[in-house]
């Protein structure tokens, strides 16, 4: 279960890297652009709101979506608890039918290995 938690946070921590480096790069260009000329300082001051925006971004999309990998993460161990509640209510509920019946328990056993056997060999 953390597994896929891990493995789902470290492909957000790397779209999120990935995105930052863009802008960073984006942001480079605009300075050596706004070292060129004077109307390069607004394309500059969009370059930079960009670079925030897409920043504010990636921060809000980490964040959701690991809250969404918790909670799912959260639910799947729900899930599982509950399949091994009802796994060990069946086997005990066997395991009564045996005691409380052992010779038919012991005759319907073999009739479903004579079936088996009958269905691997054909």
């Amino acid at each position: 279960m953390a597994d896929i938690k891990d493995r789902v946070k470290g492909a957000i921590d790397t779209g999120a890297d990935k995105a930052k480096n863009l802008t960073d790069q984006a942001a480079g260009g605009a300075r050596e652009a706004a070292d060129r000329g004077g109307f390069v300082d607004t394309v500059k001051d969009n370059a930079q709101s960009a670079v925030n925006a897409v920043g504010d971004f990636a921060h809000t999309a980490r964040d959701r979506i690991g809250q969404y990998a918790g909670q799912v993460g959260d639910k799947v161990e729900h899930w599982a608890d509950e399949a091994g509640h009802y796994a060990k209510d069946f086997g005990q509920e066997v395991t009564s039918l045996v005691r409380r019946y052992p010779v038919q328990s012991l005759l319907v056993g073999f009739g479903v290995g004579l079936l088996l056997g009958r269905v691997v060999r054909a």
